[in-house]
Parts: structure tokens; sequence; C-alpha cells
């Protein structure tokens, strides 16, 4: 089987909240993509509930791209401790806990229900499973936290 990088990480010695780069890879026609590690909660003891972590990818979907060119898509880790942003711009993992602090801000503060992107049927395939008010608490407890570019050692970053 190939060797995944996420799963060479060991979890045990992370320190959540983070961001962190993953890896760049070149594709095999060019461009290239880098690979970051957004982790909001420590592994193996909190996960996001469903409908939070759901309401919360939503959000960054729209929100981060807002801020930032080149991002291929964010996607939530199966664990739901984090995701997964894919760019073809090589962002530094500060430059990406900088903005990434300003969207939790966003909606931990001033983002509605309105402001949440595809939450209809015909948009969205579990549209049912959405908590605007948990992903904002979440947002909240990583902003107390405050994000990290180093997943070993806290560095907070301020934006």
């Amino acid at each position: 089987m190939a060797e995944v990088e996420s799963f060479t990480l060991d979890h045990t010695q992370v320190k959540a909240p983070y961001v962190r780069l993953i890896e760049a890879q070149n594709g095999p026609h060019g461009g290239r993509i880098t690979n970051y590690d957004l982790r909001l909660t420590q592994p193996n003891e909190v996960a996001i509930e469903t409908s939070g972590i759901h309401t919360l990818e939503h959000l960054f979907a729209s929100l981060v791209r807002d801020e930032l060119d080149g991002i291929i898509d964010i996607s939530p880790f199966g664990c739901r401790t984090g995701f997964h942003i894919i760019s073809w711009e090589p962002y530094t993992p500060t430059e990406l806990a900088e903005t990434l602090t300003r969207v939790l801000r966003k909606i931990a503060t001033t983002v509605t229900w309105e402001d949440v992107p595809a939450t209809t049927m015909e948009e969205c395939g579990n549209y049912k499973d959405h908590s605007l008010h948990s992903a904002r608490e979440w947002a909240k407890i990583v902003l107390a936290q405050g994000l990290s570019d180093d997943p070993f050692e806290r560095h907070v970053v301020e934006a």
C-alpha cells in the first residue's frame, strides 16, 4: 500500500490547534499543489460533531477563498479534528494561520445563517446536518487557544 504522510504523523505529539504543511506535489503533467493540515482539536481527545464541522466546511469554502487565491479544496478529516487545505499557491503555515484566524473571527462574531452557503437540498448532499451554533462555538474555542504555525510547539500567530 502507498504510504500516506498524514498516517505517519505521530498524533500523540502534536499540539492543536495548528496549521502544518503536509507536502507539496508536482503533477504528472505540470502544476504543483500544496496540502496543509488545519488541526482544530487535539487528536484522540475531542472531535467536532458532524453538524458543526459540516457548517465550518461550507463557511471555510467561501470565506477562505475570499481571502486567498488558489484554494482548490478545504475538506474535513474523517476523524473530525480538522481539515485538509489544498492550494495551488505555496502559502506558509503562518500566512494560513493568520488568514484562518480572521475567518474564524468572522464565524464567531458576524456570520449569520443566511451567510452559510449551499444549505438547500439542491446544493448539499446532507443539507439537514448543519449547525451554525456549533460552528460558531468551535470558532470561539479555537480562537481562545490561538492557531499555531508549528504542530509540535505552541507558536500562536496573531492576525
